[in-house]
């Protein structure tokens, strides 16, 4: 069957752009499918899909958005409806791949629709915004951003070359064979940081012995969304939640949370999971001059010239061992909670520089005070997170309650 790739443009404003992209694509023999997301002025050719078709999804005519004269409404209606419609495609079997350009207005439209696909469905976002942050577009999806370096306006030589280089990616990455490996392993979800990254080497080789196939996660705040919403659709047959440090940033206002519903998916979906208090010493900044003033008087430590970390302190610990624990009580299926009592990160031991007994043994309290011991196996282990022995146990007991549940 033919390859098809999807088109999402604003085709009032940058119908020129879209119709090169276009041409670039169908003359390597893929067809395309147009989906027009603009709102206001008539195309610059006839797409598949018309504006009138998207914005129906929401029960809305393109009279009454206009009317209405509110861009942020009529983009979120645009949005909406192209997301419905790129799955149902996708369900249809009718996209192979999805290629956008825009500005701030398209960039949002389009990636929003991309995040209804599946990982591994190719997506490329050609965006002016590309070389920001783009987490608010990419999500925990694999969206390939490619910032455009000049304006989306016309195809001139800078943007001509660009915009060749985004077609032929999203060409090469629907016609480029899918590579297969020679035997499907369950899965397993790992969270590593850098100051956890020994012990999680250690707790994979073991695993991979077993015969499971392992996904570490970094622990980025992206990383760990990617996890929850793998473990929600089901790919991932147990859990090593080794690096809980996300909690952290989201509790205290760090830049690498990954939200409210961090560490609830596996207890939701009844996953085996192994869960322990890596770097939960620490809250992520940026660059140290980045640091809000409030926090400048906090012992920070700058990790490299783009990240700085903050020591976590007593009282913050205490509410950490409660979020954790409370978490951990809403499971319906198998959990096991280790803490290492001689640390919890790389740089939380004698001599290092986030070395705190007394807020390990604050978190270690709030978590026996409301640990539910009917729920949660609660293990306490007198070594550092990073021993071999500690990194063993968490991986075989995972391995016993997935043993278990089959």
């Amino acid at each position: 069957m033919k390859k098809n790739i999807v088109i999402i443009g604003t085709l009032d404003t940058k119908g020129k752009e879209f119709q090169f992209v276009k041409d670039i694509i169908e003359s390597q023999g893929i067809s395309t499918t147009v989906i027009d997301v603009g709102v206001v002025g008539e195309p610059y050719f006839t797409p598949d899909i018309t504006k009138e078709e998207v914005s129906s999804r929401c029960g809305v005519t393109i009279a009454e958005l206009i009317g209405k004269k509110d861009r942020g409404y009529a983009l979120d209606v645009m949005m909406r409806g192209c997301g419905e419609i790129v799955k149902e495609l996708y369900e249809n079997k009718k996209l192979d791949g999805v290629i956008s350009l825009g500005g701030s207005g398209g960039t949002s439209v389009a990636t929003y629709a991309m995040r209804q696909l599946e990982v591994g469905v190719p997506k490329v976002m050609v965006s002016t915004l590309a070389s920001g942050d783009t987490t608010p577009y990419v999500g925990e999806k694999d969206i390939t951003m490619m910032y455009s370096v000049v304006d989306i306006s016309g195809v001139n030589r800078i943007s001509s070359k660009i915009f060749s280089n985004a077609a032929n990616a999203i060409v090469g990455m629907v016609k480029g064979e899918e590579i297969e490996l020679e035997e499907e392993r369950p899965l397993i979800g790992a969270t590593m940081f850098g100051v956890t990254t020994e012990a999680v080497t250690k707790a994979t080789e073991y695993l991979e012995d077993q015969g499971f196939e392992v996904l570490i996660f970094h622990a980025t705040g992206s990383g760990g969304k990617a996890m929850e919403h793998l473990i929600s659709s089901g790919y991932i047959k147990g859990v090593l939640d080794l690096t809980t440090t996300e909690l952290c940033d989201e509790l205290v206002g760090g830049v690498l949370s990954a939200g409210p519903d961090r560490l609830t998916a596996a207890s939701k979906k009844g996953v085996p999971q192994v869960v322990s208090t890596g770097a939960m010493d620490m809250v992520n900044f940026g660059p140290i001059e980045t640091v809000p003033d409030k926090f400048k008087n906090r012992k920070l430590y700058k990790h490299n010239a783009t990240v700085t970390l903050m020591r976590t302190t007593v009282e913050e610990n205490r509410e950490l061992g409660k979020i954790l624990a409370e978490k951990l009580n809403k499971s319906v299926g198998d959990t096991v909670l280790c803490l290492p009592l001689k640390g919890i990160s790389a740089i939380d031991k004698e001599g290092q520089v986030f070395y705190g007994k007394e807020e390990d043994e604050v978190l270690f309290e709030s978590i026996r005070n409301h640990i539910d011991n009917k729920k949660v196996k609660l293990v306490e282990i007198d070594s550092h997170i990073n021993d071999s022995n500690f990194a063993l146990y968490m991986a075989k007991t995972l391995t016993e309650l997935i043993d278990k549940n089959n």
